[in-house]
């Protein structure tokens, strides 16, 4: 039986495998080695663009944190979207902080990573909080702009004359660990600088000071980093099959050059992780989080071909003229033919693009059974060159007072055009008997 010092460096090795980098570690070394509770961590992201297939990288690592036992917080930080310069407007925030909920748990689902076990939070939720404000306020007094404008200034859009907003950003991100009670927070080795901030100047206001996890980013199709705001640099998470094999078929991936690749860095941090995910839960090493897999979605096979080798993480058809298939166990078996030429870009793209298809399907399919995911989606990311619709306008009859209008002129019109009706002059017979009648005392009738 395992000791309670090898099974805490089980979980850190789990917790911290595949990551780019590790800040303070020990402090997670130290919760896990004492036993008497879990690790808590938070992972947030900010709704503004659509979310892309770079996010399958922090999402599959979540995987991991929960068969460690570690309590997972998804911050949906909808106040820092507002203040991202010229991301998203005030009035989409809340239809773009639902469709990432709506994304996120569709995803998890499609990776098997049980829903229940993640605790999802909006940042409005306790960042309006008059606790919050006064805590920003302090930070403000002792934070310098050229800290502030620096911690941001690979997360937050940078323009020429930057806004206030944006400097507040890496703020209300430090204090973020403090409002949920983690012990780490986890992102991309984008936020390096927030983290170094979060670490300098949480202890100045009394509170502790947090482990940080990064993961790798994944480049964009064209090189340089995958952007929500690119369209031509990504992927998105409800793009057609066509729309994604067209995007992998054009995206730079030079013969023999492994350096800024998209398409392979995207099998190094996704594809082969979500097999390796995949083929654990076969074996049944999952760790404390025995729900894994229990609500999954869509095909939770393996990127590994029909009777390839035990072990084989991701598998390349080819034909038997061609050299037949290739079965890889490792990524970097993957690279090295790829460096020496013995991979074809194009065989590589088929068996990638064939890949994020087979991920996307459960996604888009939960997309397309939810009429209210759709209607919210409209909402969040409304086209740009829609024409408005224009509203016939409905009129309103008002009678005219008496003796006016359009009714009462037609009937004057007609009485005062009408000849009166002819009457006959009387006839000699008519005459007669009028004569006859006088004498008579009588009054003829007419």
């Amino acid at each position: 039986m395992a000791s309670t010092t090898e099974v805490a460096a089980a979980k850190y090795d789990l917790i911290t495998r595949r990551l780019q980098e590790v800040l303070g570690g020990d402090s997670i070394k130290a919760i896990l080695t004492e036993g008497k509770r879990s690790p808590k961590c938070y992972w947030g992201t900010a709704p503004t663009g659509r979310p892309h297939i770079g996010y399958f990288v922090p999402l599959t690592k979540i995987a991991d944190f929960l068969r460690a036992g570690v309590e997972v917080t998804i911050l949906l930080a909808d106040v820092h979207a507002f203040l991202d310069n010229l991301k998203a407007p005030l009035e989409l925030v809340a239809h773009r902080t639902k469709y990432y909920k709506f994304i996120l748990l569709a995803v998890f689902k499609s990776l098997g990573i049980p829903t229940s076990k993640l605790r999802f939070v909006e940042g409005s939720s306790y960042q309006l909080t008059k606790e919050y404000n006064l805590d920003n306020y302090r930070l403000c007094s002792i934070v310098t702009e050229h800290d502030a404008k620096k911690a941001g200034a690979e997360v937050v859009k940078q323009v020429e004359s930057p806004l206030l907003s944006g400097l507040l950003y890496p703020g209300l991100q430090a204090l973020d660990e403090q409002y949920l009670d983690c012990d780490f927070q986890f992102g991309g080795v984008d936020q390096r600088k927030i983290f170094t901030f979060a670490e300098l100047y949480l202890p100045r206001l009394g509170y502790a000071k947090r482990a940080h996890l990064m993961n790798p980013m994944v480049p964009g199709l064209g090189g340089g980093k995958m952007s929500s705001s690119d369209p031509n640099s990504k992927i998105d998470f409800l793009d057609p099959p066509a729309v994604v094999r067209k995007k992998i078929k054009s995206a730079f991936c030079e013969e023999g050059n492994v350096a800024d690749n998209g398409v392979l860095s995207f099998v190094s941090a996704v594809l082969i992780p979500i097999s390796q995910l995949r083929i654990e839960r076969r074996h049944g090493d999952t760790g404390a989080d025995s729900e894994e897999g229990q609500e999954a979605l869509g095909d939770q096979s393996p990127f590994a071909l029909e009777g390839a080798p035990e072990g084989t993480v991701f598998s390349i058809y080819r034909k038997e003229d061609f050299g037949g298939s290739l079965h890889y166990s490792t990524f970097k078996e993957l690279e090295d033919d790829f460096e020496n030429k013995k991979l074809h870009p194009m065989d590589l793209k088929t068996a990638v693009a064939d890949a994020i298809v087979k991920l996307l399907d459960p996604i888009r399919k939960a997309f397309e059974e939810s009429e209210e995911w759709k209607t919210t989606e409209k909402l969040a990311y409304p086209d740009p060159n829609a024409k408005p619709e224009k509203k016939k306008k409905v009129k309103v009859y008002t009678p005219p007072p008496p003796g006016k209008g359009k009714n009462a002129q037609q009937a004057a019109t007609k009485t005062s055009a009408t000849p009166p009706v002819p009457v006959p002059p009387p006839g000699d017979d008519t005459i007669q008997a009028a004569v006859e009648a006088a004498k008579e005392g009588e009054v003829p009738s007419a």
